[in-house]
């Protein structure tokens, strides 16, 4: 029961570690983060604020980790230019776009 359970947080890791390595935009947040973590601590945020810096740090995450799945399937279905796969693309890198954009608002709220 417990193997099952290991092998998928492994399989979780990986992708998160594949995406780190091949995704430019990935290592970018990265780098945020740790940015941000050492500000945080620096600046001695109380447990709320860094409830708002963690809630939007993830968020950034998961949208950029399901953009680099959703444009690795799309590549993987068709190299050859499809409107509806430029708009699925187009619509997920919105989507982290919108992320990026509140959490640097917060972020704003948080230490300014």
């Amino acid at each position: 029961m417990l193997a099952p359970l290991l092998r998928s947080f492994r399989c979780a890791f990986s992708g998160i570690i594949w995406a780190l390595c091949t995704q430019r935009n990935l290592r970018i947040h990265a780098a945020a983060t740790l940015s941000v973590l050492i500000l945080g601590w620096v600046v001695d945020l109380v447990p709320w604020k860094w409830c708002a810096v963690l809630g939007c740090t993830a968020l950034v995450w998961v949208a950029e980790l399901f953009n680099t799945a959703l444009e690795t399937l799309c590549d993987r279905v068709t190299s050859a230019h499809d409107e509806h796969i430029r708009r699925v693309k187009d619509a997920a890198a919105g989507a982290v776009l919108v992320a990026a954009i509140i959490s640097v608002i917060v972020a704003v709220i948080v230490f300014v």
